[in-house]
């Protein structure tokens, strides 16, 4: 791995677990604070460790955002969209987000059928058929969401 992308990912451990607090990440993740510290020190030996997978799972549970898999995006050059009104184990369940769907699905439909009227789409109106996607993509992660359960 880069060196630049090493330090890059200890960095963005280093901010989650500064993030939950040294102690209470050490408690949630079952590891020492030493342990921790390793994860993100640039230390010439601790270079190749990094935080396993199962670690930043459960502190970017108790942080405020989610460092590491933001990092991860990055590096991929992917944008994450982190919307804290949503919680993935809403009320509801498969039924109610067919309506949803159906709902989002009418919306996009009308917003397109609109944009399209004089035969091309501005930016403006690709960033309210961009929002419309993507409210259509949330519904669709909860609809799949519920049917894991379900399916459970």
């Amino acid at each position: 791995m880069q060196k630049q992308l090493s330090s890059y990912l200890k960095k963005h451990s280093e901010a989650l677990v500064k993030d939950v607090g040294i102690e209470a990440a050490a408690a949630l993740c079952g590891k020492s604070k030493a342990t921790l510290g390793r994860y993100y020190s640039d230390d010439p030996d601790h270079a190749e460790r990094f935080m396993p997978i199962d670690v930043v799972a459960a502190l970017e549970t108790a942080a405020r955002f989610p460092h590491v898999t933001a990092a991860l995006a990055d590096i991929r050059g992917i944008t994450l969209s982190h919307d804290g009104t949503r919680s993935n184990a809403g009320a509801g369940g498969v039924n109610s987000d067919v309506v949803a769907l159906s709902q989002r699905f009418a919306m996009l439909m009308a917003e397109y059928n609109q944009s399209i009227e004089d035969g091309k789409i501005s930016i403006n109106e690709a960033k309210r058929l961009l929002t419309e996607t993507l409210a259509i993509q949330k519904v669709l992660i909860d609809m799949k969401l519920h049917l894991e359960d379900e399916a459970v």
